[in-house]
């Protein structure tokens, strides 16, 4: 009895003393911690989407609270009412920033871009296009098998059966980037919603030169530079025999779209266009 009392008391002065130790130790080594971090992640979506460049929403509460200047930080999740809300908690200023939605820039649906081979692997995109060019003539087009659908988790695309093409659902875009990262082609681009969620952009990545492009796909930018020409605001460029439409600059004139050959320009929830009337001119006018 007297060796199990002994060993009772025994352990339990070690863990008395271990647990002073641990205590003072701990004391030593502590990390102070912004209590306005906790506050600042209150706010924020809770989505951890990655959209705003830091691994989770604590991540990003840490960068606002330490940063001095927050105006390159966004989430884009929480929009330009979270970014207030916790720009006010840490008495700082945010410039609100254009929400921006995830646009397809490819048009090479199977009747756009025939297919002239077969592919029978992994139904991944990356290492579909680690393997090979694509089963049409564009090599630079989107492979189809849907990875940027399945990095999606806010339900905001799918693929549509009949063109083999993703499809962005606009409502549920949080603009997080994720499908931006996953497709290994950049056929997928964050650009700015617009005013009424209008936007103009070139639905093709193409770099070939105009006829082997238009031969592989036949709505592809064949670089012929009447869309650069029409624009009265200097947003096209043409680079790598490729017509971009800077959305910065672009006010949605919609001039290149009806300059385009090969109807590679898209535009998005505009009103069609008021067909033109012609004025009769009586016969007996002088």
């Amino acid at each position: 009895m007297n060796v199990v009392l002994i060993t009772i008391i025994s352990l339990g002065v070690l863990g008395t003393l271990a647990a002073i130790i641990l205590y003072f130790v701990a004391q030593k080594f502590k990390v102070f911690e912004d209590p306005r971090i906790d506050q600042v992640e209150e706010v924020l979506p809770a989505a951890n989407c990655g959209g705003c460049g830091f691994p989770g929403c604590r991540a990003f509460a840490e960068a606002m609270v330490k940063s001095d200047d927050i105006s390159d930080l966004n989430c884009p999740v929480g929009g330009a009412e979270t970014m207030s809300a916790a720009a006010g908690i840490l008495g700082k200023e945010v410039a609100a920033a254009a929400p921006t939605v995830a646009v397809v820039r490819c048009n090479g649906t199977c009747d756009n871009r025939p297919k002239v081979t077969n592919y029978d692997g992994a139904t991944s995109c990356t290492i579909a296009s680690s393997l090979y060019g694509g089963d049409t003539g564009c090599s630079d087009g989107c492979y189809g098998l849907g990875e940027c659908v399945d990095a999606c988790n806010f339900d905001a695309m799918y693929m549509d059966e009949k063109t083999g093409l993703p499809v962005i659902i606009e409502d549920n875009c949080v603009s997080c980037g994720a499908c931006v990262d996953a497709c290994p082609k950049d056929i997928i681009e964050l650009r700015k919603k617009g005013p009424k969620s209008r936007r103009i952009f070139v639905s093709c990545v193409n770099k070939d030169k105009g006829a082997p492009a238009k031969k592989a796909c036949s709505v592809a930018c064949i670089s012929c530079k009447k869309c650069q020409k029409a624009c009265p605001f200097e947003a096209i460029t043409i680079e790598n025999n490729l017509a971009y439409i800077h959305d910065d600059k672009c006010k949605l004139c919609r001039k290149c779209v009806s300059e385009c050959p090969t109807n590679a320009i898209h535009e998005l929830n505009f009103p069609p266009k008021k067909p033109k009337v012609e004025k009769v001119v009586p016969e007996n006018a002088e």
